[in-house]
């Protein structure tokens, strides 16, 4: 059986948008080809400067993502989402698709994706592996929809859960993904978390991540989005999306903000940093902190006017 490989073809500038889109959307594997640092690359892994004239000839002004979709999943569910997040992050992009060999891609992220420590509570965990600590574990397996905590967009919101979360409130996790985000927030103490997306298979995916941590009856996962889903008011409202996306959804966080909470924004790239810090302010949200690691950048809110 054959895999399906989404081929997305982009602007140079424009790369690490669509690997991040690519890494939300993607239930199998994620393969880059970027050529712009070709020799320098060949350099320091190989300390040879003989290449082949079919690298050299490759083209350095685009790069390509390609996101690989298993035999059992319907592209026609995927392609709408990949679109949809691609022309909302405002980038140029071709989007091809064509069948590969089908490979073992969740055997293969075994042999890098491993337990983690995260912020002062919690532990990321793959189902697969033993590991004896004292933390608040969280299980979690590669190849299912975004949101395993190695991503630096994720790690930043769990960190930022683990110092915000005291117990007993009400979370909102917008584009839920994996419902990683969500379901940190429940095991720290919240009483209760709704996890919205647009995505029916990222719905499955974290309903299914629910109940394999036990938080199942305190976990909704609805398919939708912020306007038609979110009702009443939250203590901690996040959206690990891309920067357009947040900056299309912030006006209506701040009705939906209880007195003192919170609001993360993460998954937006650090060059349109202060484009989104603008776009916050003006829908009446006001930053208390900013976190940055290795490119990406969260941003923590509160309703603009509350001490």
């Amino acid at each position: 059986m054959e895999w399906t490989d989404i081929q997305i073809t982009v602007p140079a500038q424009y790369a690490e948008t669509a690997e991040a889109i690519a890494t939300m959307v993607s239930n199998g594997g994620i393969y880059i080809e970027d050529y712009r640092d070709l020799e320098q690359q060949a350099w320091e892994i190989a300390h040879v400067d003989l290449i082949e004239q079919e690298l050299l000839d490759k083209p350095r002004d685009i790069v390509k993502v390609h996101m690989y979709l298993a035999p059992d999943e319907n592209p026609a569910e995927i392609l709408p989402l990949f679109k949809e997040r691609l022309e909302d992050s405002g980038i140029e992009y071709k989007l091809e698709t064509s069948g590969v060999e089908q490979e073992d891609w969740q055997n293969a992220w075994k042999k890098y994706y491993h337990a983690m420590d995260i912020g002062e509570r919690l532990a990321i965990v793959p189902g697969w592996e033993d590991y004896d600590t004292d933390r608040i574990v969280i299980t979690m397996d590669p190849g299912m929809a975004f949101g395993t905590g190695t991503h630096e967009t994720t790690s930043l919101c769990l960190e930022t859960l683990d110092s915000l979360v005291k117990g007993g409130e009400r979370v909102l996790d917008i584009g839920t993904g994996s419902g990683i985000l969500a379901i940190a927030a429940l095991k720290l103490g919240a009483a209760c978390a709704e996890g919205v997306d647009i995505d029916p298979m990222c719905v499955r995916t974290a309903g299914e991540n629910a109940a394999r941590n036990g938080v199942e009856d305190r976990f909704t996962v609805l398919v939708g989005d912020l306007s038609d889903k979110a009702s009443g008011q939250y203590n901690i409202i996040t959206a690990n999306i891309v920067a357009a996306a947040i900056l299309s959804l912030a006006p209506n966080v701040p009705a939906l903000m209880a007195p003192g909470a919170r609001f993360i924004a993460s998954g937006i790239i650090d060059t349109r940093k202060e484009e989104v810090l603008t776009g916050l302010r003006a829908a009446g949200l006001e930053p208390v902190e900013i976190k940055e690691k290795r490119g990406w950048v969260c941003i923590i809110c509160k309703k603009a006017g509350e001490e």
